[in-house]
């Protein structure tokens, strides 16, 4: 499809952008797990992130997490633990925060581009798998732990190791998130028309 052919988004895609949006703030009113080595707490809301990418793919995945960073910066208290407005951005989370739109972009195009393409199930829920490691860990965290280190004034190691406590619950996220995506892209036409 060339670029002048391509339509803008339409109703339904709007829905969908809107309705991952606030599947990723309701997993912010989980209660987050605060750990000792760095101020950023654990959350369920990288599920949110993972999910948004791997079904509704890179532009309105990216969109999803838009909006919710959108109602972040307005104040909203759309984060774990009740957390919104502008002086989130400079904190801590804010480069996690931020993260999410390439994390769910990233996501998004792997499985589009890599995952749906790979035969069989299993090679392909491994392939979602990657897809979701890649972006809503590795992307996200790119951007995160520098963040964090710059903000609190932590090392860059220091600020490193407090990830890995997140890696091990965010893997975890990723095996939840590419058994639903797989299980959702094959029983529900998700792709914009």
């Amino acid at each position: 499809m060339s670029v002048r052919n391509r339509r803008p988004m339409g109703t339904r895609d709007i829905v969908l952008i809107a309705l991952f949006g606030a599947i990723i703030v309701a997993l912010g009113l989980i209660p987050p797990v605060n750990i000792a080595i760095v101020p950023v707490p654990i959350t369920l809301q990288t599920l949110g992130v993972m999910l948004a990418g791997a079904i509704l793919g890179p532009i309105r995945g990216a969109c999803a997490c838009a909006l919710v960073v959108l109602l972040t910066a307005l104040g909203l208290p759309v984060l774990a633990g009740g957390r919104g407005g502008l002086g989130v951005f400079p904190g801590p989370t804010g480069g996690y925060l931020v993260g999410w739109i390439p994390g769910a972009f990233v996501t998004g195009f792997l499985v589009k581009t890599f995952a749906m393409r790979v035969k069989g199930r299993v090679p392909q829920l491994g392939a979602y798998f990657v897809s979701c490691v890649v972006g809503g860990l590795l992307v996200v965290y790119a951007l995160g732990v520098p963040w964090t280190s710059v903000s609190t004034g932590l090392s860059m190691r220091k600020a490193l190791v407090g990830a890995l406590y997140f890696a091990v619950g965010d893997t975890l996220k990723a095996v939840v998130t590419a058994a639903i995506a797989y299980n959702v892209r094959r029983s529900y036409p998700i792709e914009p028309r």
